[in-house]
């Protein structure tokens, strides 16, 4: 998250409150001081700032994250108790973190259970461990570690992983950008596929007109040879042997 400017709020620019400040603020919020309670607010939005950087959030998504941590940090204001004796911040960091935890679960559009993001997040503590060893955390090792099998491990990932577009930018420098769609290969049109592609129209453009359209009746709209039979106006046998000759001068010409 390199994002400066969050919800119309230039992050750079926010108060840095001391800690008597804080305490002073928040006796007289607690007062009834509504000055006291904005400046209280944007004296601590670091502390969102700070916590909202711990989770992986792309710059798009920024803006709801921080204003959720903020709701978190109004409820944990509203909810202090000042006789109670505990910084301020030991008592708001578990409800900021909740309410982001709570937007980013219930504001995903794909539903995931809780025991498979339970999984995915045992599966990310894992592969910290593992890393930690200096050895390569693969999904074989992370589920050994975890002691699952290993497609577990592989749907629990996939599940919380984040959708990303195909015009994503992956590098940008001097102005070239590369998007993720100039990484991903066409499996479906490789060169190899359009070159069989191409001998086979020229194949087929050697035939005869019948045979050409028996074998477009046949195999474009899925014809039987009998239903064939009665629209070209020969018999069934012949079409079967029109059918055949086709398929072999086709295979001749593209082998």
């Amino acid at each position: 998250m390199q994002k400066v400017v969050i919800c119309g709020v230039d992050t750079t620019g926010l108060p840095r409150l001391s800690a008597k400040e804080n305490e002073e603020l928040m006796c007289r919020l607690k007062n009834g001081d509504k000055r006291a309670r904005d400046e209280f607010i944007v004296g601590n939005m670091r502390l969102v700032l700070s916590l909202v950087k711990r989770f992986r959030i792309k710059n798009l998504g920024v803006d709801d994250v921080f204003q959720a941590g903020c709701v978190g940090l109004i409820k944990a204001i509203d909810g202090f108790d000042i006789s109670v004796g505990v910084k301020f911040s030991t008592y708001a960091v578990p409800m900021i973190v909740g309410e982001i935890k709570r937007y980013l679960r219930d504001g995903n559009s794909l539903r995931v259970s809780r025991s498979i993001r339970d999984t995915a997040y045992r599966a990310l503590k894992a592969r910290e461990a593992i890393e930690s060893r200096d050895e390569e955390a693969t999904i074989a090792k992370i589920a050994e570690e975890m002691q699952v099998a290993e497609r577990e491990v592989v749907y629990a990932l996939d599940a919380i992983s984040d959708p990303v577009s195909i015009y994503e930018p992956v590098y940008n420098k001097s102005g070239d950008t590369l998007l993720l769609m100039d990484q991903l290969c066409d499996e479906k049109n490789t060169d190899e596929i359009w070159t069989e592609h191409v001998a086979l129209s020229e194949a087929i453009g050697k035939l005869g007109e019948r045979e050409r359209k028996i074998l477009y009746l046949r195999y474009y709209q899925g014809k039987t040879q009998t239903e064939i039979s009665e629209e070209v106006g020969i018999s069934q046998a012949q079409v079967s042997r029109l059918e055949k000759n086709a398929l072999t001068n086709i295979r001749q010409n593209i082998s």
